[in-house]
């Protein structure tokens, strides 16, 4: 294959799979390469059922099609792929003949990633909806606040010391706290301090602030970091709020009743992950930073509302820690994603590195 068309396909996000008459991989591109969990390199004259495994259907209608000469299409289907990996995807199979040999190109498209693209989309949307609509509350909630906490004051300097001065000062602190949550919900307007930093700060800075807060609460903290990690344009300290977060989110939900061990647990891992799409884009390289805690897992009904504000599982939160992250994420071109089950839960950020292509 020569380079302009290697290249060409490399740009695509569907998965190309180029294979012999015997079912040979000769190529794969950059999109194949990610989604099987193997690179071009490593795959010449590769059997696909060492790719594709526990498939005998598959392969068996991918021989059919190659000696009828005719190109079938699988909607929705399961492949399992080396590493246990589960795709779902649809993929369809072409024969084709190339320079008088007989070859097939296999195509495949994974659905999760379009249902995440699709689900990225439409959280945003809402987020976009949402804050504006906080924007324009929080100006007409603000200046009653105001009026009251003046009137507060005022309150106070005229009236005698003693219990009548308590009541004053509810209102004071009350007045503070409605005016700090509504600054919360509306979302910070400052630009990103961007600059080259590395990420393994951020986790450490952390990790530091964590550690003092579950001191003799019988929580673990461990890390995993992979030193291999190159630098990332990034805001340091908004990256620190957003991993904190999602640790103490973590924190928090160790302390649940719900628990049936003795020892809570997060880790922190870091890894460098190649031929990502992210949203939209395409990037060679991200970094990945994974926060995992044995806690009793998000409900089934909360996890896909998880990152909207004002949505807690817990009686005492407020529901914008996550909304805050997903956030500050966001404007890093990044993307973070949360798996739960009873316990094991797993937040993903991926950053990327460098531009996309």
């Amino acid at each position: 294959m020569d380079n302009l068309h290697q290249r060409l396909l490399d740009f695509l996000k569907t998965g190309v799979v180029l294979l012999d008459s015997n079912l040979r991989l000769l190529y794969i591109n950059i999109a194949a390469e990610a989604l099987l969990g193997v690179s071009n390199k490593k795959v010449n004259q590769l059997f696909v059922g060492d790719i594709i495994v526990n498939a005998e259907k598959d392969i068996g209608e991918m021989k059919t099609a190659l000696v009828k000469k005719s190109s079938f299409t699988k909607r929705r289907t399961e492949l399992q792929v080396i590493n246990n990996k589960m795709l779902f995807v649809d993929y369809t199979l072409n024969p084709i003949e190339i320079k008088g040999k007989a070859q097939a190109l296999l195509e495949i498209n994974s659905l999760e990633h379009s249902h995440r693209i699709s689900r990225e989309e439409s959280l945003h949307s809402a987020h976009a909806t949402t804050r504006e609509l906080v924007r324009g509350l929080a100006h007409e909630i603000k200046n009653p606040l105001g009026g009251i906490r003046g009137a507060a004051q005022l309150l106070a300097h005229e009236i005698a010391a003693g219990e009548l001065t308590d009541y004053t000062n509810v209102i004071i602190e009350e007045a503070d706290r409605l005016h700090n949550l509504v600054d919360r919900l509306s979302g910070s307007r400052k630009p990103l301090e961007l600059r080259e930093i590395n990420i393994h700060e951020v986790l450490e800075r952390v990790r530091n602030l964590v550690s003092a807060e579950i001191s003799g609460k019988g929580i673990k903290l461990t890390y995993d970091y992979d030193p291999s990690i190159p630098s990332i344009v990034a805001d340091a300290e908004q990256l620190i709020q957003a991993m904190l977060n999602i640790v103490r989110n973590a924190m928090q939900s160790l302390s649940s009743p719900d628990i049936d061990h003795e020892l809570g647990e997060i880790i922190l891992r870091s890894r460098i992950v190649r031929n990502v799409t992210i949203g939209t884009k395409f990037y060679r390289l991200a970094a990945t930073i994974e926060v995992i805690d044995n806690g009793p897992g998000i409900p089934v009904d909360m996890i896909d509302a998880i990152f909207y504000p004002m949505i807690s599982g817990r009686p005492d939160g407020t529901g914008l820690g996550l909304p805050i992250t997903h956030g500050i994420i966001h404007q890093h071109s990044g993307l973070i994603e949360c798996e739960s089950k009873p316990g094991t839960t797993k937040f993903t950020v991926s950053i990327p590195i460098g531009k996309s292509n």
